[in-house]
C-alpha cells in the first residue's frame, strides 16, 4: 500500500551540504529563468528588432545547451565538478558580460557561445542531491530540487519583467548573469561530491562505458519519456497564452500560470512524499490524461482549475524520469546520462511550442492542449509497449 510520509524529507534536509546545494542551484537557476524574457525584451525594445529576430537569438542559445549537454555531463564524470565549472564561469561569465553592450549578431554570437559553456547546473544539482542521500531517499532529494525548480521558474520571469520595464533592459541582463556568476562561484567553492563514496572508487568515466554498455533501449524508453514530458509542458505553455486570450482575459494569464506552476510544486512535494516509486510511463500517460480536457475549459476560471489539477503531475513526471535514468547507468556515467536529460528535455519543448502553435493556428485556442495530451499518451503507450512488466533497472 502507498503511503504519504514526511520521515525522507526530516533525513535529506537534516544533511547540511545537501541543504547549501539546493539553495545554491535555486540561486543559479533564478537568472537562467529570468534570462529568456530579458534577452526577449532587450532585442525588442532596446535593439529595436522584431520578435522573430528575438525568438532566432532564443533558439541559438537552447540549441547550443542541448548540444553541450552531454558533452559537459562527460566532462563532469571524468574530471569532476571545479574543473568544469571553473572554466564555464569564465567563458560564459565574458559572454554574457559583453553581450548587453553590443549590436544584434554579435549579442547572437556571444549568447550562443555563452548556451555552449553553460554551467552545467542541472546535472550538478542532481548528481549531487543523488550522491548526498542513501539509495531509499533519492526520490525525496530529486523531488526536493524539482520544487526548487518550480519556486524558480515562478518567481525569475515576473521579476525580470518588472525590472526591465524600470530599468535600462541592458542593464537588468548584466546584473541578472553577474548575479548567475556569484551563484556558480558559490557551487564552485561548495563542491559538493558527485558520486557517493563507494561509487567514487570505482573511478572515473570510460570510454567503453559509455554507449555500448549504457545507452541502449531502457534508457531511451526513459528519454522518449522526457522529451514527451518537454512536448507537453511547452506546448501547454502556449496553449495556455491562446486559451486566456480567446476568452478575453489576458489580464488574468499570470494568475493561471501560477495556478500551473504551484500544483506542479505541490504534486512534485507529495510525489517525494511517497512511500513508494510510481513509474514515469504511468504519470505521463496521467498528465496526457488531465491536460486534455483542457481544451473543453469555457472559461479563465475553469482553465486556472483545470492547470491547477495538471500542475500536481508535471514536476513528479519529471522527477520519475531523473530517477530512473539513475538508477539506469554506472554511477561513472551519471553526469553525462543528466546530459542527455536536459537535451532530451530541451528537443521535446523546441517541439511542444511549435506543435501546439500549428495546432491553435488551424482550430482554435484549445486545441494546443489536446495536441500535446495526444503526443503524450502516445509515448506512454509506446514505453508501455516496450517496456511491458520489467522493472526500470541496470543489469550490473
Amino acid at each position: 500500500m502507498t503511503t504519504v510520509t514526511l520521515a525522507p524529507y526530516r533525513r535529506v534536509l537534516s544533511r547540511p551540504s545537501l541543504r547549501r546545494t539546493l539553495v545554491l542551484g535555486t540561486l543559479t537557476r533564478i537568472p537562467m529563468f529570468a534570462t529568456p524574457v530579458l534577452v526577449t525584451l532587450h532585442v525588442v525594445t532596446t535593439l529595436g528588432h522584431s520578435y522573430a529576430m528575438a525568438g532566432l537569438v532564443g533558439a541559438g542559445v537552447t540549441t547550443a545547451i542541448a548540444v553541450s549537454g552531454p558533452w559537459r555531463g562527460r566532462l563532469l564524470d571524468r574530471h569532476g565538478l571545479r574543473a568544469v565549472v571553473g572554466p564555464s564561469l569564465v567563458v560564459s561569465g565574458l559572454c554574457w558580460g559583453t553581450a548587453p553592450w553590443v549590436g544584434y549578431w554579435a549579442l547572437l554570437a556571444l549568447v550562443t557561445v555563452a548556451g555552449l559553456f553553460a554551467v552545467p547546473i542541472g546535472s550538478v544539482v542532481r548528481q549531487a542531491v543523488i550522491a548526498g542521500v542513501e539509495e531509499q531517499d533519492r526520490r525525496t532529494a530529486i523531488s526536493l530540487d524539482s520544487a526548487a525548480v518550480e519556486v524558480s521558474f515562478m518567481i525569475a520571469p515576473a521579476v525580470a519583467v518588472v525590472a526591465a520595464t524600470h530599468w535600462s533592459t541592458a542593464w537588468v541582463l548584466f546584473v541578472v548573469q553577474a548575479l548567475a556568476v556569484l551563484a556558480g562561484v558559490g557551487i564552485w567553492l561548495l563542491d559538493p561530491p558527485l558520486r557517493t563514496e563507494a561509487e567514487a572508487e570505482a573511478g572515473p568515466a570510460r570510454h567503453g562505458l559509455r554507449f555500448g554498455t549504457w545507452f541502449r533501449g531502457p534508457v531511451l524508453v526513459v528519454l522518449g519519456l522526457v522529451a514527451a514530458t518537454a512536448v507537453m509542458l511547452a506546448g501547454s505553455d502556449l496553449a495556455f497564452v491562446s486559451a486566456v486570450r480567446e476568452f478575453g482575459s489576458m489580464g488574468l494569464l499570470g494568475l493561471v500560470l501560477v495556478l500551473w506552476g504551484f500544483g506542479s510544486l505541490v504534486g512534485g512535494l507529495l510525489y517525494g512524499a511517497l512511500s513508494r516509486d510510481v513509474p514515469a510511463r504511468w504519470l505521463l500517460l496521467a498528465l496526457a490524461l488531465v491536460t486534455a480536457p483542457m481544451v473543453l475549459a469555457t472559461s479563465t476560471l475553469q482553465l486556472g482549475a483545470l492547470a491547477l489539477l495538471a500542475g500536481l503531475l508535471c514536476a513528479p513526471t519529471i522527477t520519475a524520469t531523473v530517477h530512473e535514468i539513475a538508477g539506469l547507468v554506472p554511477a561513472q556515467v551519471r553526469g553525462e546520462a543528466m546530459g542527455w536529460h536536459n537535451s532530451a528535455m530541451t528537443a521535446g519543448g523546441a517541439v511542444g511550442a511549435p506543435l501546439a502553435g500549428w495546432t491553435v493556428d488551424h482550430y482554435g485556442g484549445g486545441a494546443g492542449f489536446l495536441a500535446v495530451a495526444v503526443v503524450g499518451a502516445a509515448v506512454a503507450v509506446v514505453a508501455f509497449l516496450l517496456t511491458g512488466r520489467r522493472p526500470v533497472t541496470l543489469d550490473r
